[in-house]
C-alpha cells in the first residue's frame, strides 16, 4: 500500500467493506465516475477493511486526521491526500451523487 500511495500522479483508493452502502452505492459510484469522465486517476486500487489488515493500517496512517471509516474513498496526488469521502458521506446517498462528487475531484486533481 505504501508504494501505491506514494507514486507520482493520482491514485484512487476504495476502502471496501461488507456493509450495504459499499455494495449499493460506493462501488457503483466509483465505477460510474471512472466511466463518465475524461480526467481520471492514474491508478485505481482497493483494500478490504477487516481483511487486508496491514494495507488498511498503512492507508489509515495516510488518512489522518480522519478517523477510521469504511467504506471510504480517497484520492491521493503525488502521495498527498486531496479528496476524501467518509462513510457518513456515502450512507443515504445514491451512486450518482457519489459519482458526481468524484468527477468533481477528478476534474480538479487529475490530468
Amino acid at each position: 500500500m505504501e508504494a501505491q500511495l506514494t507514486k507520482e500522479g493520482t491514485t484512487l483508493v476504495v476502502i471496501n467493506s461488507v456493509c450495504g452502502c459499499s455494495a449499493g452505492t460506493a462501488r457503483p459510484g466509483v465505477l460510474m465516475a471512472v466511466a463518465n469522465t475524461e480526467k481520471k486517476p492514474d491508478f485505481l486500487t482497493t483494500t478490504f477493511a477487516g481483511f487486508d489488515v496491514d494495507a488498511v493500517k498503512t492507508l489509515r496512517m495516510h488518512l489522518m486526521p480522519f478517523p477510521p471509516s469504511s467504506p471510504a474513498i480517497a484520492l491521493f496526488k503525488n502521495g498527498q491526500l486531496v479528496h476524501f469521502i467518509e462513510r457518513h458521506q456515502i450512507e443515504g446517498r445514491s451512486a450518482q451523487m457519489i459519482a458526481q462528487n468524484l468527477i468533481g475531484a477528478f476534474q480538479q486533481h487529475c490530468n
